[in-house]
């Protein structure tokens, strides 16, 4: 069976009940939080809590609820630490998002997002890393421009945003989206990686592109 070098837990955040979710490094124990989209204090304490050492924000994508507390995380995770702790990510496709956070908040409730740039954009072929741990990435657009998916080949897990869940798809009716730019990256880059490979998605429960292959009303026929 083959050993997980990292372990993560999911915090719903926002009025959206977005999977915020901590990654960390089981050797180092340097953490990454990725899509901190609000309610900053609860991811606070789960760090605190798991013991990590907060070193990167990682952003799947541009949508308020996965991004509009980024900025303000990244303040306060470097005042409490003293080092700098980068934001990595989506791909740059999202930038208009990501300049307009404050300014779409309201519409979802959210009244404190802020605007952010990150320190790194990223794009399909790099890696992605945590203390000793490296994750693939694939750029999906489809629910928005930018979407990022994050590949362990080893761990056979994913972190994939809104780009898939479990019986469902992102949404595309959003500016920038395009379901078939979506169906066609679901089928052409995270479904050949393999039927086994267990995924954690922006909202709802954790399932794995096999299961999804094969009961996805949306999927379903996509691949022999």
């Amino acid at each position: 069976m083959t050993s997980i070098p990292f372990r993560a837990a999911i915090l719903p955040v926002t009025p959206l009940q977005q999977n915020c979710t901590l990654v960390w490094c089981e050797a180092t124990k340097e953490a990454a939080i990725f899509d901190p989209g609000g309610d900053l204090d609860q991811i606070e304490t789960a760090l605190a809590e798991i013991g990590a050492n907060p070193t990167k924000i990682a952003l799947t994508h541009g949508h308020i609820d996965h991004a509009g507390g980024a900025q303000e995380l990244k303040e306060r995770l470097e005042a409490k630490t003293g080092r700098s702790i980068p934001i990595e990510g989506p791909h740059v496709a999202d930038k208009f998002l990501l300049d307009s956070l404050a300014i779409t908040g309201p519409r979802y409730g959210i009244f404190d997002a802020r605007a952010c740039t990150p320190d790194r954009w990223l794009a399909e072929g790099e890696t992605f890393t945590i203390g000793e741990v490296s994750f693939d990435l694939y750029h999906c657009p489809g629910h928005s421009p930018g979407s990022i998916v994050f590949v362990h080949k080893t761990a056979r897990i994913a972190l994939v945003g809104d780009v898939l869940f479990s019986g469902s798809i992102g949404r595309t009716d959003l500016p920038g989206g395009n379901h078939a730019d979506l169906i066609n990256a679901i089928k052409t880059k995270l479904l050949p990686l393999g039927d086994d490979i267990a995924f954690i998605c922006g909202h709802g429960p954790t399932s794995s592109f096999g299961k999804e292959r094969q009961t996805n009303p949306f999927l379903t026929g996509e691949m022999d």
